[in-house]
């Protein structure tokens, strides 16, 4: 029944925002009136008036929103809401841009929009980020950008108050729900990890005084304004030394439970103004918007008056080395399928507690203009697992896939992902059949990226039988084939070939890597492994004969040893910063371990085409 509701709200919501209401409506402390040919907006802290034109009124009638719209998003829950928000998009590198010392010298705090490489915020931007199919805007705010928190005066000034209404809204004039936080914010949360425990004690009255000013300005405004707690800095940046200038003294079970009481107070300060904050939807930082850390049994979500009205949001830049920098260019192997869709999962915790969940970043990111490769695969698996889960997905961008000031879209390809995903696309539709449409995507994309895989696989692994492999992490992290004890030769960058063997005993074997399609860099790690050896043949000794780069010998730096991590897999470090001495169970041929090392090669930055690496198996 529920999924039919929803469908049957899509429809009617769809119809309602095609009608312009010019009728007055109720402010956060007045209320719109259109008289003698003028709009008068009362607001929480300022009368603003502007002409009576249709635009006015658009923007009055949209600010407090449609009021029978807003009697259904009243009578919702967060999981409901969320099928609504559809796909989001953050304004990034803007409102939250810092320069509280600038402030606090006598600069406008609203000039600061630009101080991060991005334009003035229009309302022509907002719509052509509603057009490429985002429901959702979500605003990062530095709040002390315009706060003499120093000398114990919270108050935020007017203008940067007044600039970020004007911003909330152009995106409810363009029909999109809208995030309001206080972001990094100068990183000014970490008095709350202060020894000084007065510091602390500012801390919180200056976060419950910032969210009082904040929840009065916007106390009358619509339902699809969500205020959010927090960002990434409720968690281990409790102890940030930025503001306090000393690192905090908090434990890691006492940051959560500071956050805890944190979240406890952002809810109990804003249901208390009274007005549509009573039932207003809120959003909950999670611990560093962390997926894992915030799935932890020590993370606790608020208590709160109003029924159902609670969102949890985490972050998504998983693996960071290809979504947060510019080392790894590639994803789409079967195991970072299963990484992706195992977190995501993980998130069900809080919907089947009936949390909403918004993902309030993601993004796959470069230096430089484009997009990289398999972004498009990326994003379209993310957005299958929160339609699949039923998650709010919320992209990070800074103009990097739309240009604000020009209105262009940088990758098409990348762009027609989150094509026919909005709500107005799947208005009508059960919501079960979206489910299940994404869960079929997600099996396929991973039966795809699994057959790809296999393609270039010389050896499948097995328990019947041992495979020797060489395991492999260039220096820069780039490039990587099968690091670890378990043999996965599915689990490499795109483009690697591999040559292992298998083992049927006595004898001398050679095993390879070719990079010439990827450029692999130096070596961070790398060592010869063989699956099931330990079991299969236990006791015998891999010892390495020769290793070639590129077709050349090199000289090994000592003897290379054979031991085992997990008792299963027979391993001969090559490479292995982290390991100064031979473990226990270290053995060679003729037992002498006097020159057995775990770095018996070292490449520099050597640029690696060919990796071969020839060795003698020998019973015990």
């Amino acid at each position: 029944m529920k999924n039919r509701k929803i469908a049957a709200i899509l429809t009617a919501i769809a119809l309602m925002t095609t009608t312009l209401f010019s009728s007055c409506g109720t402010s956060s402390d007045g209320e719109v009136t259109t008289t003698d040919g003028a709009v008068v907006q009362e607001g929480g802290n300022a009368a603003v008036t502007t002409a009576a034109d249709d635009s006015a009124v658009t923007t009055a009638v949209s600010s407090l929103g449609n009021p029978d719209e807003e009697e259904i998003l009243k009578g919702l829950n967060a999981l409901e809401l969320t099928q609504l928000m559809g796909n989001g998009i953050n304004l990034g590198n803007t409102m939250e841009a810092y320069n509280h010392n600038a402030y606090v010298n006598g600069s406008d705090p609203t000039s600061f929009e630009n101080l991060w490489g991005q334009p003035t915020t229009t309302q022509e931007m907002i719509n052509g980020m509603k057009a490429m199919g985002f429901d959702t805007l979500r605003v990062p705010v530095a709040w002390t950008n315009g706060m003499n928190f120093e000398s114990g005066d919270y108050t935020i000034d007017e203008r940067l108050m007044n600039r970020v209404e004007e911003i909330v809204n152009y995106a409810l004039n363009a029909d999109m729900y809208v995030i309001v936080n206080d972001h990094w914010d100068g990183s000014w949360w970490g008095m709350f990890g202060s020894e000084d425990m007065a510091v602390r004690e500012k801390a919180m009255e200056m976060y419950k005084s910032m969210w009082t000013q904040i929840g009065e300005r916007f106390g009358g405004y619509s339902y699809k304004l969500i205020f959010e707690s927090a960002n990434e800095e409720l968690g281990d940046r409790l102890n940030d030394s930025d503001i306090t200038g000393t690192k905090g003294i908090l434990t890691k079970d006492e940051c959560y439970e500071k956050i805890t009481e944190i979240n406890n107070e952002f809810v109990k300060t804003i249901r208390s103004l009274g007005g549509k904050n009573e039932d207003r939807f809120l959003l909950i930082a999670g611990y560093n918007t962390d997926i894992m850390n915030t799935c932890d049994d020590r993370y606790v979500m608020p208590d709160d008056t109003a029924e159902g009205k609670l969102f949890i949001s985490v972050h998504y830049y998983t693996p960071w080395d290809y979504c947060g920098t510019d080392a790894i260019q590639q994803w789409g192997s079967p195991d970072d399928y299963e990484e992706q869709n195992g977190l995501l999962e993980m998130m069900s915790k809080f919907t089947d507690k009936g949390y909403g969940v918004i993902i309030g970043e993601y993004a796959v990111m470069k230096s430089g203009a484009g997009q990289k490769p398999d972004t498009d695969k990326f994003y379209e698996n993310f957005l299958d697992n929160c339609d699949l889960y039923n998650y709010c997905p919320v992209l990070w961008d800074c103009s990097n896939l739309y240009k604000r000031s020009s209105g262009i879209v940088a990758d098409e390809t990348v762009a027609a992902v989150f094509k026919g995903r909005t709500p107005a696309d799947e208005a009508g539709i059960d919501y079960a059949d979206i489910q299940a449409r994404a869960e079929a995507d997600i099996t396929k994309a991973y039966e795809d990226a699994t057959a790809a895989a296999m393609a270039d696989v010389s050896v499948p692994a097995s328990d019947d039988y041992a495979v020797a492999w060489i395991m492999y992490q260039s220096g820069d992290y780039g490039i990587a084939y099968s690091v670890g004890d378990t043999y996965d030769p599915t689990n490499k960058t795109t483009g690697v070939k591999d040559s292992n063997v298998i083992i049927e005993g006595e004898g001398t074997y050679t095993v390879s890597l070719d990079f010439s399609g990827v450029n692999a860099s130096g070596t961070a790690f790398c060592a010869l492994g063989i699956s099931n050896g330990e079991t299969l043949f236990p006791g015998y000794i891999a010892t390495i004969d020769e290793i070639r780069i590129n077709g050349e010998p090199i000289e090994l730096k000592g003897t290379g040893y054979t031991s085992s991590d997990d008792g299963k897999c027979t391993r001969v470090n090559l490479y292995n910063q982290w390991v100064s001495k031979a473990p226990d169970d270290a053995r060679v041929v003729g037992g002498d371990l006097s020159d057995a090392s775990a770095q018996i090669m070292d490449l520099g930055n050597t640029k690696i085409k060919t990796m071969e690496v020839t060795f003698t198996f020998t019973a015990p």
